[in-house]
């Protein structure tokens, strides 16, 4: 899937842009990407200039949406609906999260969901080795395991929509940039459906950030880990998410649930963050 590489609206940085022509400024500086970048754009009577593209001034933009400006120079919504609704939803920190039918699969309260990627995949101490990402997401495991030094990563999505996602957001890693070293493979496919092919004790690591139980209960199954087990080597870390569903409302623990099921897999477990640090016997 090629990247976009055009310019990403919000409703404030399309309100600035429409400000600072309304006051009849010659350029606008800012970030047209996210948060990624700061850069200067030149503006015209019935159109502005970013990085060699002529961009038509937006109507009105919805709060919580980013925009690209699509094949027939439209701004349109970084959402697509196929079953549920998927959605890139801008954040404070500029680094987006993303939903899928309302429900937020990336936290953004307390910290950018890269830094909060950036704690979890430190407990797995990624530098020089060979990590499996799961269910890779936006890619910002990938980008932080990158970033760590990682020698491999291998990272399966199974949701194509997701994918467009992640080549539509400046911040999730491109497999095929020139910092990625050709250390990232991405590939679309259902990990489930996968990993027997995988071969024993050839993984260093696991990051492992399944949808919730409800959605996915096969990713938290016995026979899951049982092979999240076979592939890992002898001392290698997996991080599991799992945050703490329907504590309150069922008194369930789904961490020390989880944390069990590994332990029956062969794994030393204990409590982490939102989830559970597994160590393989």
């Amino acid at each position: 899937m090629s990247r976009y590489s055009g310019p990403l609206l919000t409703r404030d940085t399309g309100d600035a842009l429409l400000a600072a022509h309304r006051r009849g400024d010659a350029t606008w500086t800012g970030s047209l990407d996210l948060g990624r970048s700061t850069d200067t754009a030149t503006l015209e009577a019935d159109r502005w200039h970013w990085r060699g593209m002529a961009c038509p001034w937006p109507g009105k933009l919805k709060e919580r949406t980013v925009y690209f400006l699509d094949s027939d120079g439209a701004w349109t919504p970084v959402s697509r609906y196929a079953g549920s609704l998927i959605k890139l939803v801008p954040s404070e920190w500029g680094v987006p999260t993303f939903e899928i039918d309302g429900i937020k699969m990336l936290p953004t309260s307390k910290e950018s969901p890269l830094d909060d990627a950036r704690r979890k995949v430190a407990l797995v101490e990624p530098r020089g080795k060979v990590v499996l990402d799961t269910c890779g997401g936006l890619g910002y495991f990938a980008a932080c395991c990158l970033e760590a030094g990682v020698a491999r990563i291998h990272s399966f999505e199974k949701n194509d929509s997701v994918l467009w996602l992640r080549a539509l957001n400046p911040w999730s890693p491109d497999p095929e940039a020139p910092e990625s070293g050709s250390r990232l493979q991405l590939v679309h496919a259902d990990v489930t459906a996968v990993i027997a092919a995988v071969a024993d004790a050839s993984v260093d690591a696991v990051l492992h950030d399944p949808p919730r139980f409800g959605i996915a209960g096969e990713l938290y199954s016995a026979a899951f880990y049982a092979q999240l087990a076979r592939i890992l080597r002898r001392g290698g870390r997996l991080f599991h998410y799992t945050g703490t569903p329907n504590r309150l409302t069922s008194g369930r623990d789904v961490p020390r649930e989880v944390a069990t099921r590994l332990e029956q897999a062969g794994f030393k477990a204990q409590l982490a963050l939102d989830g559970v640090l597994a160590i393989r016997r």
